[in-house]
């Protein structure tokens, strides 16, 4: 107990203030000064981590955006593809009449083998190879507007007739690019860079021209040409007796 006169003293230590912390933290020399908290940086890693969660999602976003759309119409997607097309309207170069009688065509496939280099360099540098697969059609046909006068004689009691025919010629080859396509490619050092600087847009072209002439020098050999002159025999043999002639004779003068 306190005496009279003497100022009153707790049985226990005080506890510190918040005025005592404060001048405690003000007085570095005070052993009792508890340690000051650390700065803290501007996010750190949980920065980091809220960008690249953020970046997930945006691709997120992208990638389901199509089925999005299936899903709900009225969404659309800020990232979907367009495409705007330029191209001027065709132009009509001729018209040209025709009367030919298509008999026959011939389907081929032919595999280019085509090989670019030079003498003395090593393949690796300079060297192009192209392995290209090529589909085409060729047709056969024997063109009426070429019939000249006294082709088609029949005889004195009308019961026969004799026609005189061009010999079946073979139409321009047709190159399907929907069914002809690159299988390999090979390409030295130099022809990249070549291609990376300048570019070379008929790069194909070559490989095309060789498809298509072999193409047409198979027709020539398949015989393409006899199938067309059998299947306009036939035609015309039907057609004539639906006229009323018994015999009829078909043929073809050399080309």
């Amino acid at each position: 107990m306190a005496r009279d006169g003497e100022t009153p003293q707790s049985e226990f230590p005080g506890y510190p203030t918040a005025d005592t912390l404060r001048t405690r933290s003000a007085d570095p020399a005070d052993p009792d000064t508890p340690p000051a908290d650390p700065p803290r940086s501007g996010g750190g890693p949980a920065r980091g981590l809220l960008w690249v969660l953020g970046a997930a999602a945006l691709v997120v976003v992208v990638l389901l955006g199509t089925q999005v759309t299936g899903i709900f119409p009225d969404f659309r997607n800020p990232f979907a593809k367009e495409q705007t097309d330029r191209s001027q309207p065709p132009l009509l170069k001729s018209i040209q009449d025709l009367s030919r009688y298509v008999a026959a065509e011939g389907n081929f496939q032919v595999v280019v083998d085509l090989q670019n280099d030079r003498n003395n360099v090593p393949e690796f540098l300079l060297n192009q190879r192209t392995l290209f697969v090529g589909a085409g059609s060729v047709e056969a046909y024997v063109d009426f507007g070429k019939i000249s006068e006294g082709a088609v004689v029949p005889s004195a009691d009308g019961k026969s007739v004799e026609v005189k025919l061009p010999a079946p010629q073979f139409g321009q080859t047709n190159l399907d690019l929907d069914k002809s396509y690159v299988f390999a490619e090979e390409r030295g050092l130099f022809n990249r860079i070549g291609e990376l600087v300048k570019g070379d847009p008929n790069r194909q072209q070559q490989v095309y021209r060789m498809a298509e002439e072999r193409i047409t020098a198979a027709a020539r050999d398949s015989g393409l040409a006899q199938r067309a002159e059998e299947n306009t025999r036939k035609m015309l043999e039907g057609l004539l007796r639906s006229l009323g002639y018994e015999k009829v004779t078909i043929t073809y003068t050399a080309p």
